[in-house]
């Protein structure tokens, strides 16, 4: 893998997990270097960073913050 390629990955903590979990990336980073972009795009993917995926969480925490306040709403002490 070149040089520069690796320091990169090393200076993003994120990456150099996720290559660390997939050594396939090893020989395809050495073999073509270009195709960091795509590794960094399925480490995204990996790590739920998606704009798509980000806005489930969001959605998901939404609707169980909505259901705690219905809870406390219908909560009657005695």
């Amino acid at each position: 893998m070149r040089p520069e390629v690796f320091q990169y990955i090393q200076q993003n903590t994120e990456l150099h997990r996720f290559l660390r979990i997939h050594p396939s990336w090893y020989r395809k980073l050495s073999r073509d270097p270009s195709m960091l972009s795509q590794m960094e795009k399925e480490a995204k993917v990996f790590y739920g960073k998606t704009f798509p995926q980000r806005m489930d969480r969001l959605q998901n925490n939404m609707s169980m913050a909505m259901m705690l306040l219905e809870m406390m709403k219908n909560f009657k002490p005695n």
